[in-house]
């Protein structure tokens, strides 16, 4: 049974989900374009979880949210099974689209670290070596609507709804900045972000001139086999982190807090397991309290509180 992962509302987070086997089953086209940003606007509004930032790579992609209510489960469902099924309709593939590990949801502590990942995401094609900066990258992307706070529209894709179904003709994307940086003037938030992205692909260009590499280019990149994978080897049994916090004190209490809930939610449990009365599993519980229908905390008052003994 896997680690109960809290779930508290107004949090920003980093998802990351790659194609099964490293497959190019995201590479960019028209239309996969268009499937990607539609069911990526469609489960947010459903899940009401706020854009930030996102990056259609050819066998991943990341996303930046703001999960105001706590909702992430619900967007991730949603988001994940109607985009897999939408590319397996487009490249007429009847396998598994997604790999089997588990989606990466990174919560993003402070307003800094939410902004590292978001020069990350958009440097990703010129770290990948395949263009040399985000605007030659064919695939999907939301940087102009990221320094603007603005929309994307998409229509409705064709070759998986039905003409007459009950799926929306048009979605609207949303962007927003991440927590903790709305304060920022619009002009101060473009250059800002400007330059960090400038600064970031220059090192990208530098490292590559020093190893002697040049870029994919776009080209090559939208003449790949969508059942192709890279050629290099994946690092198995690696890291696979829940939080990014460059400050440490943040990272510490962020893993206090983590360890805390865990610890109270096995407790609950047990308790439960074992048919004991007035059970209160702790804040930031999801499962239990949206499907087990069972008492949960309504704040995160006690969340630093000791635990209880498990004795």
């Amino acid at each position: 049974m896997s680690l109960p992962r809290p779930v508290i509302p107004g949090r920003t987070y980093l998802i990351t989900r790659r194609c099964s086997e490293r497959r190019f089953f995201l590479r960019p086209d028209h239309e996969t374009n268009k499937i990607f940003l539609y069911c990526l606007g469609y489960a947010a509004q459903q899940a009401k979880v706020g854009l930030t930032f996102t990056a259609m790579m050819s066998n991943h992609y990341h996303a930046g949210i703001n999960d105001h209510d706590g909702n992430y489960p619900i967007f991730l469902e949603r988001f994940h099974s109607l985009l897999a099924r939408c590319q397996n309709a487009h490249w007429g593939h009847i396998e598994n689209f997604w790999s089997a590990e588990p989606t990466s949801v990174v919560h993003l502590v402070d307003p800094e670290d939410a902004l590292e990942k978001l020069i990350y995401t958009f440097a990703n094609p010129a770290a990948a070596d395949l263009v040399d900066s985000i605007h030659d990258w064919p695939g999907a992307h939301s940087l102009a609507a990221t320094l603007s706070n603005g929309s994307m529209t998409v229509s409705r894709p064709k070759g998986f709804f039905r003409d007459e179904g009950t799926m929306p003709m048009t979605v609207i994307l949303n962007f927003e900045r991440p927590i903790g940086l709305e304060e920022i003037a619009a002009d101060d938030w473009v250059s800002m972000v400007k330059t960090k992205l400038r600064e970031t692909e220059a090192a990208h260009r530098d490292r590559r001139r020093s190893a002697g590499k040049n870029v994919l280019g776009r080209r090559r990149v939208l003449t790949q086999s969508p059942f192709a994978s890279p050629a290099s080897h994946s690092p198995h049994f690696q890291l696979n982190p829940k939080i990014a916090a460059k400050s440490k004190w943040s990272r510490i209490e962020a893993i206090m807090r983590k360890k805390n809930f865990i610890e109270r939610h096995r407790q609950a449990f047990q308790d439960y397991l074992a048919g004991l009365a007035n059970i209160v599993f702790p804040f930031g519980t999801y499962w239990w309290r949206k499907f087990g229908r069972l008492p949960c905390e309504t704040s995160s008052v006690s969340s630093l509180d000791p635990c209880p003994s498990t004795a």
